[in-house]
């Protein structure tokens, strides 16, 4: 993966990729960037994207709905894909996608995108709103949580893991406490970078399972669900990963991770399940659907849909 930083390093990397006719994913509040193209796609999230004929490349610019839409078009065309990040998710990093419906309900998902490069740059993200902000900054933390104890753990995602965990918990604050600062927001999408590659190299967990089940059904934002789903997920995986969580709360600067997770939710202001509007009645459902996911079998300790529900049910 070749990464660059700043936007005005795009043109060039796309040169470098022998990309001279880009399909360009991105919604019209981007049009604003001038940036050229042989295509557009402005729905985001889509279903149902096709790749024209005429164009050698994808480029994607937005969040991860607008990424994620883009990973599907490059791994049904093969061609490669260039992700110019405007949040701090780090979901750039990983060849796998869910698909999701302009109402942002989950309809699928897959695996293969070509991923070719990124352009990061400070900049794009100062229209974030705060819940946006810290949402995609925690659902980058938990990647990095969860690659610290997944079944597919190793050296180089704890590794990056560990990184990402110290530059968000650090970066974050500052960002929320200055909306205008670019330095801090600079180390968030560095920290969202190392998470991103320890999430492309080791995968998710029961904190993700949640997020995606819960997301998936109400069409809610991903990164808020997994600030929520997080330090349940945590406290279930003590059992089995004490030494890898005390590891991960090192890294974040306390001895107390869910603790900090928890506070660094409250700054977008995520604090319960029940705000988001979801039925208590329902959580047995979603538990099942959680239970199903790849993330949920990826778990170092094994969790039943009733286990699951329970956890949903501490978070509600």
């Amino acid at each position: 993966m070749i990464v660059r930083w700043e936007l005005d390093q795009l043109e060039p990397l796309l040169a470098e990729l022998g990309i001279e006719r880009p399909f360009l994913v991105a919604s019209p509040r981007w049009d604003q960037l001038g940036l050229a193209a042989a295509a557009r796609w402005t729905e985001i999230p889509s279903d149902r994207i096709a790749v024209p004929d005429g164009v050698d490349g994808i480029v994607a610019v937005g969040g991860g709905s607008a990424i994620d839409t883009a990973k599907a078009a490059s791994a049904a065309s093969g061609l490669p894909l260039v992700s110019v990040p405007t949040t701090y998710s780090g979901s750039e990093w990983a060849p796998s996608f869910g698909v999701r419906d302009p109402d942002r309900r989950i309809v699928g998902g897959g695996s293969g995108a070509k991923l070719a490069g990124i352009v990061y740059d400070p900049n794009l993200t100062l229209t974030l709103s705060r819940e946006e902000t810290v949402g995609t900054a925690m659902n980058a933390l938990a990647h990095a949580a969860e690659a610290m104890y997944v079944k597919g753990r190793n050296d180089e995602a704890d590794r990056d893991a560990r990184e990402a965990a110290m530059r968000i918990a650090a970066a974050l604050p500052a960002v929320v406490a200055d909306d205008k600062a670019l330095g801090p927001r600079k180390t968030l999408l560095l920290g969202a970078s190392y998470a991103g590659q320890a999430l492309a190299s080791a995968g998710l967990g029961l904190a993700h399972a949640m997020a995606q089940a819960l997301g998936g059904r109400y069409g809610l934002p991903h990164g808020a669900m997994n600030a929520l789903t997080l330090p349940p997920a945590l406290k279930f995986n003590l059992p089995a990963a004490a030494k890898e969580i005390e590891s991960y709360g090192d890294a974040l600067g306390t001895d107390d991770p869910v603790g900090k997770v928890k506070s660094l939710a409250k700054l977008g202001g995520f604090e319960r399940l029940r705000d988001f509007g979801i039925p208590e009645g329902e959580l047995d459902e979603i538990a099942e659907a959680a239970a199903a996911r790849p993330g949920a079998k990826a778990n170092p300790r094994s969790a039943s849909a009733a286990e699951i529900a329970e956890l949903l049910r501490s978070a509600w």
